[in-house]
Order: structure tokens, then sequence, then C-alpha cells
């Protein structure tokens, strides 16, 4: 009976439907076909538990923000990270977009703080390095004692080309330029490589002892 019921509002309401199907299908990862199995599942979710999903999604748009030192997530001016004593404040991880800091915190094996470009130099999408928080990086280094800028822009054209451009800019600071490692998966194989990577993984190879 509710299945129908179901039913019937959509095709009564097949206006209101769509909208919210366009909607979905425009977060990233999210196509069509799935974003319509989420509005039948949104909709068939009970009262009090959509309340409270759509009060989490209100909630967190309306606290959380950037931080203003790093740019990363925070729901103060400044994030827990930067504000934080027990972090090394002479390593600085430079990082293409806010979410990266989350998935290199998850692996437990960095302990500096971060600072995030809002994106990569990618021409063809008309975005240069006067766009990114470049300046802000050079800020930094200038204020307080960095010691290593760990480059941690993705593996990918636009992500490598950013990193070379940001360490021709910061040749004049005595400051230590790295890159994090490029290589094959664990648990991977060469023959289903794409080429990059794989010309990746050999220049970057390491001394096995």
């Amino acid at each position: 009976m509710e299945g129908i019921q179901v039913r019937e509002a959509i095709l009564l309401s097949e206006t209101i439907f769509d909208k919210m199907v366009t909607s979905l299908s425009g977060l990233p990862g999210i196509g069509r076909k799935s974003a319509t199995r989420i509005a039948f599942h949104l909709l068939r979710m009970d009262p009090n538990a959509f309340q409270l999903f759509i009060g989490n999604i209100k909630d967190t748009k309306e606290n959380l923000k950037f931080c203003k030192l790093c740019a990363g997530i925070t729901e103060h001016d400044i994030c827990d990270i930067c504000s934080s004593p027990k972090r090394d404040s002479n390593i600085l991880c430079v990082v293409e977009q806010p979410e990266d800091i989350f998935f290199i915190e998850k692996t437990n094996v960095f302990s500096g703080k971060y600072h995030v470009l809002n994106g990569a130099i990618s021409p063809l999408d008309g975005i240069g390095p006067e766009e990114l928080r470049i300046a802000e990086l050079e800020a930094r280094i200038e204020n307080q004692r960095v010691e290593e800028i760990l480059l941690a822009t993705n593996p990918t054209l636009e992500g490598d080309a950013t990193a070379s451009y940001i360490s021709s800019v910061l040749q004049k600071f005595n400051v230590r330029i790295t890159r994090i490692a490029h290589g094959l998966t664990v648990g991977g194989t060469i023959e289903y490589s794409d080429q990059y990577t794989l010309s990746k993984a050999i220049q970057s190879r390491l001394p096995f002892r």
C-alpha cells in the first residue's frame, strides 16, 4: 500500500521529483541513475529520520567554515590542526583541496600542518597560479619557521605542473621541498597500470637496501 502511495505521489508531482533527482545528480560521482535511487530512498525514509538527515546537512552548511590559516574545514576561525601545539609547525603539507587533509590524516603518519591551494594549475580550465593560494603559502613561510614543504598535489598532469611551479617559486626560501612518491598501487600489477603511473613509478624509484 505504501509503495502504491509513493508511486501515485510521484506521478502527481513528477516535476518536483525530477528537480530532486537533478539536484542529487549534481553531486560528485552521482549519476542520474544513482540519483534516482537516492531520491526514492529519501521518499521512503521515516519522517523523523529524514528530518534528522536534513538537520545534519543544514548544521554542516551553517556551522562549518574554512580555516583562516590553512583553508581546511573547521567549526572555528582556526582549525584544530593549525592551533594544536602537538603538530610540527616546521612542516607544511600542501594539498589541492580541503578534503585531501581528511584522507592524509586517516593514515596517521603525518604530524605536520597543512596548506590548501584550492585547486591546481589548469590552463584549459582557466586556472592559473594567481587563482591558487600560493601567495598565502609564501607569507606563511616568511612569517613562521618552516623547514620543509611537502607537495602533496594529486599525481596528475595538473597536480605535477602545480608542484613544479610551486617548487620553482619557493627556491628563494631556505626550505626543503619534497614531493609525495608516485608509484604502483599496493597489490596492483604492472600489466594493468597505465603508462603515466608506470613511468612515475620508475622515475620515483628508491634504493632497495
